[in-house]
Order: C-alpha cells, then sequence, then structure tokens
C-alpha cells in the first residue's frame, strides 16, 4: 500500500501502562474510503489504540501518521489541522449532560472556529438531521433521549466539523437489533454520501458483516489479522475462529449473504 492509499499508518506501536504492555511493535494501515473494524477480546487495547491515533494517548514507542502527518511529532497548529478533519464517537455517546443536545453538536464548532451563533444553530440542525434525529431533538438534554438517539446525537457532534475521518468506539452497543441495524445503514449511507473513513471498534457481528470493508483483529498485542471477512474468518488464531465460525458468526454471516441476495433485495423494492 503507497502512502497515498494510507489515511492512517501505524508503525511499530507500542502502548504500555506501568508493568502491564497493552500493544507491543502494532502496524496498521487504513485506506481512505474505506470502513474498517477493529475487533478484539477484553482487554486487547481497541480503545487504546484509538486514542493513540488521535492523539489522546501517547504511545511508549512507535509511529502514528493520520492525514499525512506525523501525530506524535506535530506542531500545536498541525495538531489542531488533524483534530479539525476527525470526528469522534466515544463509548456511551460522552455528551455533556448539562448541554442541550444541539450546544453539544455545537461545541466543536465553538472550540475551533469563530461563528455566529445563528449560523452554528442552522449547521446543528443539519448535523442531526445528518444523523436521523428529528428536529425537536435540539432542544432536548442528553438525559431526555434514548439510548438509540444518544448514539445518533453523538454521531451529529462527530459531524459538526464535516470530518474526512470518523472514529466510532462501540457505536451500537446497548442498542436493539433493530436499532443497531438502522444506524449500520445510516453510517453506510454516510460514508457514501460524504466520502468518510471510518474506523470502528465493535463486537457486533452484524455491523462487520454488513458495514465493514476490512477487518483488524487485535490480539497478542499487535494486529494479528487484517483483511476482508473472508480473509480473517479462515486465520487459524483459536480466538479468531471461535469469534468468526462460532454459532453467531455463522448466522451473521448467512443474515448477510440473505440480505445481499436477489431475492432480497427484489423483496424490499416490491
Amino acid at each position: 500500500m503507497t502512502p497515498a492509499q494510507a489515511i492512517i499508518e501505524v508503525r511499530g506501536l507500542r502502548n504500555q501502562f506501568g508493568a502491564q504492555v497493552v500493544h507491543e511493535n502494532l502496524d496498521l494501515d487504513v485506506r481512505r474510503g474505506e470502513i474498517i473494524g477493529v475487533v478484539g477480546g477484553s482487554g486487547s487495547g481497541k480503545s487504546v489504540l484509538m486514542r493513540s491515533i488521535i492523539g489522546l494517548n501517547r504511545p511508549a514507542a512507535g509511529s502514528v501518521r493520520l492525514l499525512g502527518i506525523d501525530v506524535l511529532r506535530a506542531s500545536d497548529a498541525q495538531r489542531m489541522q488533524v483534530e479539525q478533519r476527525c470526528g469522534v464517537l466515544f463509548q456511551n455517546g460522552a455528551l455533556f449532560s448539562s448541554l442541550t443536545v444541539a450546544d453539544n453538536v455545537m461545541a466543536p464548532m465553538r472550540e475551533h472556529f469563530r461563528l455566529p451563533l445563528p449560523l452554528m444553530q442552522r449547521f446543528a440542525a443539519l448535523k442531526l438531521a445528518l444523523a436521523g434525529l428529528p428536529p425537536n431533538a435540539g432542544d432536548k438534554f442528553p438525559a431526555q433521549l434514548s439510548g438509540g438517539m444518544v448514539k445518533r446525537a453523538a454521531l451529529a457532534r462527530a459531524l459538526a466539523l464535516d470530518p474526512d475521518l470518523l472514529f466510532l468506539d462501540e457505536p451500537t452497543a446497548g442498542l436493539d437489533p433493530i436499532g443497531a441495524a438502522a444506524f449500520d445503514q445510516l453510517l453506510l449511507t454516510l460514508r457514501d454520501s460524504l466520502g468518510l473513513t471510518v474506523f470502528l471498534i465493535t463486537h457486533d457481528l452484524d455491523t462487520l458483516y454488513t458495514i465493514c470493508d476490512r477487518v483488524a483483529v487485535l490480539s497478542q498485542k499487535r494486529v494479528l489479522a487484517c483483511g476482508t471477512l473472508a480473509e480473517v474468518e479462515c486465520h487459524d488464531d483459536a480466538w479468531v475462529r471461535e469469534y468468526f465460525q462460532g454459532p453467531r458468526g455463522r448466522s451473521a454471516l448467512l443474515a448477510a449473504r440473505r440480505d445481499r441476495s436477489p431475492t432480497a433485495h427484489a423483496a424490499g423494492g416490491a
């Protein structure tokens, strides 16, 4: 893969907290325009990897290039430039509970730009609509929203600055199957219409089989396997086999094949 194709380049990453080494010599490339799913067992460091890429965690060793910029050696101006081109949805939404949903969406605008309030309000309403929320959602506080609406509000905030890169940490966790499937389809629509690159941490097999172009498996402190689902699910690692070839993995694969079949599309268009 050439540098022009890779929007994220991680090389030799080492993350360590005290005596605990989370990552050792970890390499990963993310291609422009793809949705890459990041999976791994509990404690494999999925969220730590994401935080290292976006600059919230400084690794003990290695390099991270994001949008062509070395984030570990970047100047303050370069870091600001990268921040403006990245949107992040943290676990459980992480909305500011004392702010309305609209004010949450406007928070990145206030941080990075000096815009008139009416213009920010119009932008916030647009982002909320893109995330599939009704017009009156902006006046509500996070505590007044359902779990699915919180995820969509957090997505609207992640889209606030029209990012090139979208980082999502377990976006469908806690959602019912219908809500999770709707969120998956929303991500596909946004990726295709806005030209986003999506770094997606998930344990949801339905999400992996429905929307991900490639999957990276974190295990043994590194990226153990990275490729299409067809490539990764055949890996000889015991955890990978159990995860992808177990009952839930087989069920997700059959559901994805059924949804992509001509018969299903014909039924959907009837």
